[in-house]
């Protein structure tokens, strides 16, 4: 497909490649597609460039129930998660690397379910609930076949689906997919919708162009986030070495619980607070939400009124060097206060304030392997399980020389310096591909 110069050539040869598969019997043949009106066009393209429907300029758009009747696929598809002849392909594999959770199907299934096997190189859409996510997928050199709730879009010749891929990734094309779900209490939309939806059609050597340009983006955004989490085991990594742990002790350093190390230990209010959307007179209000990866993340802030701050300062009144500690949904997770700015906090955080102990210390020693087993040991609650301030003070720790903290909290500080580095060339990088995406995309 080398000689095709413009983006009406190739949907021309698109449709040669698609009648000579419905000649052979490999491909259905199905009724046309409506033409595109007026008043359906997003934006004007570029010269060169053309819309089109997607059923015009894919291969094959199909999903699960195209081999059959609810009742026939019922009788005819084994469903199970015992490992069989071939994997039933879900977005959630995708997260997973396709190493668990998988879901199989017997040979006669598969065989049933012809019409939306999988060979790798095929693009997958959610089309109920988590409407938005985009995969390819991969080549695993063994039967795979569509599961439910997802549409499968393959395409004549391997590089257009990376162009599809972006596309559908893209704002527009986001907006597209959300612009034909409807549903109540689940969105969804059905295959014949997105065969219908309009595609932005680039000439074949200027969509490899495009995708070339946010490949090399995308994989410098991964290798990025790679550094970061290399940066964030080298801490934990330090810690043992320095102090070992709490069952290979091999300093012999005493053992002691957060009590005995803080000088208090309080979580925050009980009582469901009033919000406000006025962030210039409203106070700050951090959840266990806000506590997630070790740091606190401001990014998301709840505000709440003065009267409901000044009752609730006097009672606990957060300050930099202090630890928070989330009692639920990220139990465990433990970050420092890092500024001196006010704010109130919920009864799914706790509070401990260091004392004797450096707080960088402390901190990732809360957050250790053997920290979190502990928390998870003493867990209470039925539908979200809560830690208790009771098991938070009896949790234990290492306590070594004054001096060993300091130089492990230097450590810790040149890390962060690095991090620092890291992010913002991450976000320069995340910002200059979203960038892309819409000048391509619109």
């Amino acid at each position: 497909m080398e000689h095709i110069e413009t983006s009406e050539s190739l949907l021309s040869e698109i449709q040669m490649v698609k009648k000579a598969a419905i000649r052979k019997g490999t491909l259905r043949e199905e009724r046309p597609l409506d033409p595109i009106s007026p008043h359906e066009i997003p934006y004007q393209l570029p010269n060169g460039w053309t819309w089109a429907r997607l059923g015009d300029y894919a291969l094959k758009v199909t999903d699960y129930v195209a081999s059959g009747s609810f009742a026939s696929l019922k009788e005819n598809v084994l469903i199970t998660n015992e490992p069989n002849y071939a994997i039933m392909v879900k977005t959630a594999d995708f997260a997973n690397g396709f190493t668990k959770g998988l879901t199989y199907t017997d040979k006669h299934g598969y065989e049933f379910l012809r019409n939306s096997n999988l060979f790798g190189g095929e693009l997958i859409l959610s089309n109920i609930g988590s409407i938005g996510k985009v995969f390819i997928v991969p080549y695993l050199d063994r039967p795979m076949t569509l599961a439910s709730n997802t549409v499968m879009v393959k395409v004549t010749n391997d590089e257009l689906i990376k162009y599809l891929y972006y596309y559908f990734l893209s704002p527009l094309g986001q907006r597209t997919l959300r612009s034909i779900s409807s549903g109540t209490s689940m969105m969804k939309f059905n295959k014949t919708q997105l065969k219908n939806t309009l595609v932005p059609v680039a000439p074949l050597l200027e969509q490899k162009h495009i995708v070339s340009f946010l490949e090399r983006t995308e994989a410098l955004i991964d290798h990025l986030q790679r550094q970061l989490q290399t940066l964030d085991t080298l801490n934990k990594a330090r810690f043992v070495e320095m102090f070992g742990t709490i069952d290979n002790n091999p300093f012999g350093f005493p053992i002691v619980c957060l009590q005995d190390v803080c000088e208090q230990i309080k979580d925050g209010t009980h009582q469901t607070p009033e919000y406000t959307e006025d962030t210039i007179n409203g106070f700050k209000f951090l959840s266990s939400k806000d506590v997630t990866s070790g740091k606190i993340d401001w990014h998301h802030l709840k505000y709440i009124p003065k009267a409901l701050h000044e009752e609730l300062y006097a009672r606990i009144a957060p300050r930099k060097g202090d630890i928070l500690l989330a009692k639920n949904g990220t139990t465990g997770i433990a970050a420092i206060v890092d500024t001196d700015d006010v704010f109130d906090i919920y009864v799914s955080l706790a509070l401990l304030r260091p004392i004797n102990v450096h707080p960088v210390y402390l901190w990732a020693a809360i957050n250790s392997v053997e920290t979190k087993r502990q928390f998870d040991a003493s867990l209470k609650g039925i539908g979200v399980p809560n830690l208790h301030l009771g098991e938070i003070k009896k949790a234990k720790v290492l306590m070594p020389p004054k001096e060993m903290q300091n130089k492990f909290a230097t450590f810790v500080s040149q890390v962060d310096k690095s991090k620092v580095v890291v992010q913002a060339v991450l976000e320069r990088t995340q910002l200059l591909f979203d960038s892309l995406m819409q000048q391509y995309f619109g």
